[in-house]
């Protein structure tokens, strides 16, 4: 079963977005740059991005000294709101073929299941909301010990 890195990649690029501006709020980063950091085709973020910027989470600036920033703060960004922004599909499916209406566990299979994967995506999306965007940031952060204070661009 194949699963989608979008919400993966989407925080790493707030994140580094958040960190690259340092102190100055007006500070943008390219999708080139952003595409370094996660090792990916800046085609590839610039897709996510345009999702971020349709959930109003991001917004660019064309030309010079022109690229990508935050349109708020991270601390009122929550994951969920980037998981929605970027996630489509739902998180648990079912087979895409019917099962057999014949089969006694066939028919009950889906009304079995589609209660369980509600309850499951509801407490995940409850975990995600509870999380926001600057708390991530102080993790990564936290992380930099040993490196330096300060967040050094790819």
């Amino acid at each position: 079963m194949k699963t989608s890195s979008r919400f993966a990649v989407a925080v790493h690029i707030l994140t580094l977005a958040m960190l690259a501006r340092g102190d100055a709020e007006d500070e943008c980063v390219t999708s080139e740059r952003m595409a370094r950091s996660v090792c990916t085709h800046p085609v590839v973020i610039r897709r996510i991005l345009g999702s971020l910027r349709q959930a109003g989470l991001v917004t660019s600036q064309p030309g010079p000294g022109g690229g990508w920033r935050l349109t708020r703060g991270p601390e009122r960004i929550t994951l969920l709101d980037v998981y929605r922004a970027v996630e489509t599909e739902p998180l648990f499916a079912m087979h895409h073929n019917p099962p057999n209406a014949a089969c006694m566990v066939g028919r009950q299979m889906p009304h079995a299941l589609e209660r369980v994967f509600r309850e499951a995506e509801a407490a995940m999306e409850q975990k995600l909301a509870e999380v926001t965007m600057a708390e991530v940031v102080d993790d990564v952060v936290a992380g930099f010990h040993g490196y330096g204070a300060r967040y050094q661009p790819a």
